[in-house]
């Protein structure tokens, strides 16, 4: 299962903001260290100002912070407001076509995958994967990263 770009944005900013809690962030800010386009960051930053996850302030000294403390943030709700669906088969999208979707077993077992992934990130806080303030800094952005391996049979 993958999560779209969208919802990993998402954590990223999130975890941007709870980083630094005493003032406000940009979306400038955001988008230079990301290396993500400021378009991009708006739309969400948006979503999460939408969905009550973030507080933002217009105008020459405006911003974003995080809406609450990230110990009150839970990933679950954050994964489950900005993921557009898990359809995680045809069988599960408007529009199937899939022959065999009446006797498939498949669905039920998804459907068991799915909660507990999500089940997961629900026993999780913002506060569980926040970052230093002092990662933030060009030198820490340009280091090199390690490729991160999903577990495999």
């Amino acid at each position: 299962m993958r999560l779209t770009r969208f919802t990993d944005y998402s954590l990223r900013i999130l975890i941007f903001a709870a980083a630094h809690p005493e003032s406000r962030v940009t979306i400038k800010e955001v988008s230079d260290y990301f290396r993500i386009s400021v378009a991009h960051v708006k739309k969400v930053v948006l979503k999460l100002v939408h969905e009550g996850f973030l507080v933002s302030v217009k105008g020459r000294s405006g911003g974003f912070g995080l809406a609450r403390p990230a110990q009150e943030i839970n990933l679950g709700a954050v994964v489950r407001a900005t993921e557009p669906d898990f359809g995680l088969f045809e069988c599960f999208l408007s529009g199937n076509t899939c022959a065999i979707s009446r006797p498939c077993g498949l669905p039920s077992i998804a459907n068991d995958a799915l909660a507990a992934f999500l089940a997961e990130f629900d026993s999780h806080q913002l506060s569980d994967v926040t970052v230093r303030p002092s990662w933030f800094t060009t030198e820490r952005r340009e280091m090199r990263q390690p490729i991160r391996k999903a577990l495999s049979a």
